[in-house]
């Protein structure tokens, strides 16, 4: 029982955090590769198959709001949905190694501008 309760705490703080709007999926990628022992690449193919369904629910729910422009929708959805394609199929090719440093690099510039925002909004 015990090494089931990180894992759920650690999808649960991600959930609740993703519903905010904070940025879930840094923590849970934080939390699985650092303190569960998952392989960077798997964490993020669980970040994915974790973000879809976020992601679909806040697209219907914001067309039902009417907050979705649809003519940029119709002209970004498909290159994006290629470059995501192309991206991951390149990433086939690419020691995860050579991707540590420039991910950590990025997670601490999201931390420290998601920090200086919420500073600012306060403020």
């Amino acid at each position: 029982m015990k090494e089931l309760l990180l894992p759920f705490l650690t999808g649960l703080g991600a959930g609740v955090l993703s519903a905010w709007g904070v940025g879930g999926g840094t923590l849970l990628l934080l939390c699985m590769t650092l303190l569960l022992g998952v392989e960077q690449q798997q964490a993020q193919g669980v970040n994915l198959l974790f973000f879809l369904p976020a992601a679909g629910a806040g697209l219907l729910f914001h067309r039902k709001e009417g907050e979705i422009d649809g003519a940029v929708w119709r002209r970004t959805a498909l290159p994006g949905a290629a470059a995501a394609l192309a991206a991951a199929a390149a990433a086939q090719f690419v020691d995860p190694s050579l991707l540590r440093r420039p991910f950590g690099v990025y997670l601490l510039w999201a931390g420290v501008t998601m920090a200086v925002r919420l500073w600012r909004e306060r403020a």
